[in-house]
């Protein structure tokens, strides 16, 4: 299964989404790619979109191997056989979470700027993203929306790794995603589009939502 682009894998799952009857959910991208699907599936959806913003954390030799990951509010999430096999030290650890977590910073502001972060507690959250990988990142947003309070997670993505769905399947209330094949290489071999998004377009799509 092929998608022409982020806008044609939205609208797909904005048809499977409809179908649940989600109450008033709120809809978080994890940026970039994320974004454009978060402002489409919002609009059809008929609710607001915001961000969750987790970042890897990197081995030490190998910034590409996936050692944990941070999210906004501080939540780490640690591959913690790979941490023991590589024998990593806390203080490495803590370094490396604090410089991720000043881009994350940075990254929120810029986006964002000083509007006021919607209310989580007992809401129902719809994380959205372009596809997934090896989920690791996506498993650290579903722990920071648990912490904040969010009552139900639904996760929804176009493509994913068989064996990675079934795990996040596991930890989040309603998984909706398009396709899940068992031999996976990269999310971008799914689109005929997957054009690198800038920081400008997801800016313009996060105040588009505002313009009255």
């Amino acid at each position: 299964m092929y998608f022409k682009d982020r806008r044609e894998a939205a609208k797909l799952l904005s048809s499977e989404l409809k179908k649940l009857n989600l109450e008033n959910p709120i809809v978080l991208a994890i940026p970039r790619g994320g974004a454009v699907l978060a402002s489409v599936i919002a609009d059809e959806l008929g609710t607001i979109w915001d961000f969750v913003i987790p970042r890897k954390i990197g081995a030490p030799h190998n910034r590409e191997l996936a050692i944990g990951a941070i999210t906004e509010d501080g939540t780490i999430l640690l591959n913690h056989p790979v941490v023991s096999s590589l024998k990593i030290s806390r203080e490495y650890i803590d370094k490396a979470a604090e410089k991720e977590l000043e881009e994350i910073k940075r990254r929120f502001h810029l986006y964002r700027g000083e509007r006021t972060y919607p209310e989580l507690q007992n809401k129902s959250v719809i994380l959205v993203d372009d596809g997934i990988a090896t989920g690791f990142t996506v498993f650290a947003a579903i722990k920071s929306l648990r912490r904040r309070g969010a009552e139900k997670i639904s996760v929804a993505v176009p493509v994913a790794p068989k064996d990675t769905a079934e795990e996040i399947k596991e930890v989040v209330d309603v998984f909706v995603c398009l396709y899940t094949p068992t031999i996976f290489y990269a999310v971008g071999e799914y689109y005929e589009n997957f054009e690198q998004i800038e920081d400008e377009e997801v800016i313009s799509l996060f105040n588009k939502q505002f313009c009255v």
